[in-house]
């Protein structure tokens, strides 16, 4: 459902409380208490805090996740009756996988889910939790809502991904500390003033362990007005929220719409010297650089898949590309099909891709030991005694991550293919 065919307000609000630490069952009777003291009206949603059934109790996580089905039953139960959507996020499990999931429950069950991108390290989030996979806000009977946990509050990117996929009013689960209510208080607005959109922002209050969290749950306007905020003790509130408010701070002038291609692709291919000058200035943001390399000879679809995996192993990734003298040294005289500087520029129009840099060698030993990347990736058919570089890599503290290749893709395939010389890939 699109901004402009929602003709009616809905209700907007946050139960804001204490989390007791791997407890469902007491954070449930907070959840049921809260909602009969704020007796809200729908159609509309209210938000919940970070984790809101459990906390961050890593010990048990693998029994509280399995706990998450019967969870979501329960805030079915409690949508239904009082005509509401309930949103907040739980730990959820997948392929082995843990993952800190806000989830959107109706009347007519789970609605949508939203994976939480950015995990704390400080808290030792990402040694427990899986990051989600792209932004994606959920539709709803009253139009697309963004969603964001905790952390992710921090990127801007974020918001902006689903705003320009019609996000029109935003939920925070979070989890934030007291120690830096200052910069939830500025970022709530910051979002909703960025994105022209309504947020809802709920925090837990209370102290788990030695950390005292902040509360001040927040509803902010288009604008960046604030339409309620909370204090440090447990409360619920919530206002209408009127679309078309949305719609007159857009039509003033938008800043949620305009989307313009970054700069030129073709600049992404840069030299051993400027790769250098940019690890350093990645080193000392602690970005991770991530490496691999390859011939790339053709592109295709096993390729693509390969380099977004390599990607997501670290903040930017760089692809060493053998020269047509290097791929001729390899694979024979007939090689490469495509010349180098095409190869580069195909390689640097895929989004996953941060920079190209060639090399002449055989190996990328020389280059891999210049650069000396934060992770080296390789094919899982590759042992890592095998892997040029892969010694100096872990030998400065890097890691070296085998990914298995996307099966029935090959470029001598698609070779035999044009040839008519085989069934191709």
């Amino acid at each position: 459902m699109s901004l402009s065919s929602l003709t009616s307000s809905c209700y907007g609000g946050f139960l804001q409380f204490p989390i007791a630490l791997g407890d469902p069952g007491a954070n449930l009777v907070r959840v049921r208490t809260g909602l009969e003291r704020l007796g809200p009206a729908g159609p509309g949603l209210i938000v919940l805090p970070e984790l809101w059934a459990t906390g961050f109790a890593y010990d048990q996580l693998p029994a509280l996740a399995g706990r998450t089905p019967a969870l979501l039953a329960e805030l079915h139960t409690l949508a239904r009756r009082s005509s509401i959507y309930l949103v907040g996020s739980l730990p959820e499990a997948e392929d082995g996988r843990f993952y800190n999931t806000l989830f959107v429950t109706g009347p007519e069950g789970t609605v949508g889910r939203y994976r939480k991108q950015h995990l704390f390290a400080p808290m030792a989030e990402d040694r427990h939790f899986f990051p989600g996979r792209g932004p994606r806000p959920i539709a709803t009977p009253f139009g697309q809502v963004g969603g964001l946990v905790c952390y992710d509050l921090r990127f801007a990117e974020l918001g902006r991904a689903q705003a320009a996929q019609g996000a029109w009013l935003f939920t925070v689960s979070a989890e934030w500390p007291a120690a830096r209510l200052a910069h939830w208080r500025t970022l709530v607005q910051a979002r909703a003033i960025e994105n022209q959109a309504f947020v809802i922002a709920c925090n837990s209050c209370g102290v788990i362990g030695e950390t005292e969290f902040g509360g001040h749950s927040m509803i902010v306007a288009p604008d960046g007005a604030v339409l309620h905020e909370a204090g440090e003790e447990e409360e619920g509130a919530g206002t209408m929220l009127a679309p078309e408010r949305v719609t007159e701070v857009r039509g003033r002038f938008n800043t949620a719409a305009p989307t313009p291609y970054g700069p030129p692709d073709r600049a992404k291919v840069v030299s051993l010297p400027e790769l250098t000058a940019i690890r350093g200035r990645c080193r000392d943001l602690g970005r991770k650089v991530v490496f691999t390399n390859g011939c790339f000879d053709i592109l295709h679809v096993g390729h693509v898949s390969y380099l977004e995996e390599a990607r997501r192993q670290g903040d930017l990734l760089v692809v060493g590309l053998n020269s047509d003298a290097s791929v001729r040294a390899i694979k024979g005289p007939t090689r490469p099909v495509n010349r180098e500087a095409d190869r580069a520029r195909l390689l640097a129009a895929l989004g996953c891709v941060d920079y190209v840099v060639l090399f002449a060698e055989e190996t990328p030993q020389q280059l891999i030991s210049t650069l000396l990347p934060d992770v080296l990736v390789k094919g899982a058919d590759w042992p890592v005694e095998r892997i040029a570089g892969a010694r100096e890599v872990l030998a400065a503290g890097g890691r070296v991550a085998n990914i298995a290749l996307e099966a029935g893709f090959s470029t001598t395939g698609l070779i035999e293919k044009i040839k008519g010389e085989g069934p191709g890939c």
